[in-house]
């Protein structure tokens, strides 16, 4: 991509600093006047009480980075801007780690770099710097670290390069870029009406080139409406107040609570509960993820009577996060979103199939991250964690001594003052007969398990970080399908062998690992789930007004 290279002088720096704060040059050329309306405005009303994030830039540390690494004007000018719209508040960093948004940009600029083998940003130190800081735990930030600052401005330079690379002109506009990473607390009805209204003249808009996205604002169009006519009744009550053919005024305001939302048709306003009621509730059971029974249980009376205005939230903060997945991704691609508990594999924008799985539990949260899938290994040995050796198998040793044989497990060294333990492969084996590998620091892959029975629950967050898979046969006959020499049969024998196989893909398959609460499926349902490690909590306290407080409540 061509790139104007821009030099600039001592004295023309500190002037433009200067002109930044106020929204732009001074200059009475025509040229650079219009120029000048192509930059947003300083918005002073943004201070540490309502920023998104609670450090801030000196402008100077701005022009300074855009005169030393020689940035296009083209970037350069919306540098100004995209910080001028935040009071120079940093867009990636806060004192207490990175933004959710960072590393969802980063996955996207990865996938990115990777799969659309962009050149530009194809940045060695800046990789390293990101992965390190993603991998490590409890970061903090300060605004004075040169380090933080630099990365902060280079990560800047990157996603705006990015949006100008990925999207035809027009349909990401300069001010929507500056608004994609928070800038400030709003309430969830302000921000859900600003993107509800919007009107452009070119009627080019973010959501034509990402459906998931567009699907979700639809949706989030009808919760408005709904909590402008002053949302939804509480259900009262508990489970056993709703058996099929019981009558009662509660049965009756159940069923206007389904109405409203749309999972119940019609206008019976009858206090029976009949089978139209029934399929109602498997409808609202099926969008939240529990077996559709068709009978409530007293947490899905609780899920019913969430406000709307908390609904809201929840639809904001995903519409926020859906912003960073791949459009249009090329050739195969594996997502699992972690509060689904399922795995879906595309191939193109077509879906291939899905797969229910089991994630980390709270506390051995998995990781949202992007890899590659370049590895499939047969009746594998599970290395066990050395957070697991110490906190697990040795006070387990000290009771047992043969605890080690019984669970068919070997020492094989040491390292870092704890025996280096691992299960051979066969029955038993924690990580089934069958394992999928793609690189990360997080210590992350797919697996199988011998524990079948967790499947069938609906909330199923029981692992240690890793993902286990409901089918991983089917996963690896996929994965090894275009290779002849690997017929069913042989990953069968192979998965059964009870010695080690590794395999390595002719082309890496991408992993996508998201967070989403609320989306919309392929039936044209709204779905929610439970926000199962808090990340919608913590990112409400920060994007919401009240939002702490609300947080505390919670």
């Amino acid at each position: 991509m061509k790139r104007i290279i821009l030099y600039t002088a001592l004295f023309a720096t500190t002037l433009a600093a200067c002109n930044a704060q106020d929204g732009g040059s001074t200059s009475e050329n025509a040229g650079e006047a219009k120029e000048e309306k192509k930059i947003t405005k300083r918005d002073r009303s943004i201070t540490k009480a309502n920023a998104y994030n609670d450090l801030f830039l000196d402008s100077i540390a701005l022009e300074n980075f855009i005169s030393q690494h020689k940035v296009a004007d083209s970037i350069s000018r919306r540098m100004r801007s995209f910080y001028n719209a935040r009071n120079y508040q940093f867009a990636w960093f806060s004192s207490n780690g990175l933004a959710e948004q960072t590393k969802g940009f980063w996955n996207l600029h990865d996938y990115h770099t990777s799969y659309r083998h962009d050149t530009v940003l194809h940045d060695k130190q800046l990789a390293r710097t990101m992965d390190a800081l993603i991998a490590e735990e409890n970061p903090r930030f300060s605004a004075s670290n040169k380090n933080t600052i630099n990365t902060e401005l280079t990560l800047t330079e990157h996603y705006l390069q990015y949006m100008l690379d990925a999207y035809e002109e027009g349909f990401v506009k300069r001010k929507e870029m500056e608004r994609f990473i928070p800038i400030k607390k709003e309430t969830a009805m302000y921000l859900a009406d600003s993107l509800i209204t919007k009107k452009h003249k070119d009627n080019k808009y973010f959501e034509n080139v990402n459906q998931p996205y567009n699907l979700l604002k639809d949706q989030m169009a009808k919760y408005y409406a709904i909590a402008q006519k002053g949302g939804w009744p509480t259900v009262t009550g508990t489970a056993k107040s709703f058996k099929k053919g019981a009558s009662s005024p509660a049965i009756a305001i159940l069923k206007k609570r389904l109405q409203i939302t749309g999972d119940l048709p019609g206008a019976d306003t009858s206090q029976v509960f009949n089978d139209t009621l029934a399929l109602a509730i498997r409808n609202f059971q099926a969008r939240f993820g529990y077996t559709p029974t068709g009978t409530l249980t007293d947490v899905q009376i609780k899920d019913l009577n969430v406000p709307v205005q908390k609904r809201m939230e929840q639809l904001v903060i995903n519409l926020e996060r859906m912003r960073w997945l791949p459009h249009e991704p090329e050739g195969n691609l594996i997502v699992v979103n972690i509060p689904e508990f399922k795995l879906h594999v595309y191939e193109g924008k077509k879906k291939a199939f899905d797969m229910v799985v089991v994630v980390g539990k709270e506390g051995h949260n998995t990781t949202m991250f992007n890899g590659d899938l370049n590895q499939v290994v047969f009746s594998p040995y599970w290395n066990v964690p050395p957070s697991i050796v110490k906190s697990e198998i040795l006070p387990k040793l000290a009771s047992n001594p043969g605890y080690l044989a019984a669970q068919n497990m070997e020492q094989v060294g040491t390292e870092g003052g704890l025996p280096k333990i691992r299960q051979l492969p066969g029955e038993g084996n924690s990580l089934g007969q069958v394992k999928f590998l793609f690189p990360n620091s997080f210590n992350i892959y797919f697996h199988d398990t011998p524990s079948k029975s967790l499947f069938e629950k609906d909330k199923r967050a029981y692992s240690h970080g890793c993902i286990r898979l409901a089918e991983p046969e089917k996963m690896a006959q996929y994965l090894l399908r275009n290779n002849p020499e690997w017929t069913s049969d042989r990953i069968f024998d192979a998965m059964n062998a009870g010695t080690e196989k590794y395999v390595k893909l002719k082309r890496p398959v991408p992993v996508v690992i998201t967070y989403y609460t609320a989306w919309v499926d392929e039936q044209g349902r709204l779905n929610f789930r439970d926000d199962i490690y808090s990340h919608d909590k913590q990112l409400a306290a920060k994007m919401f007004v009240g939002g702490a407080a609300q947080m505390a409540k919670r």
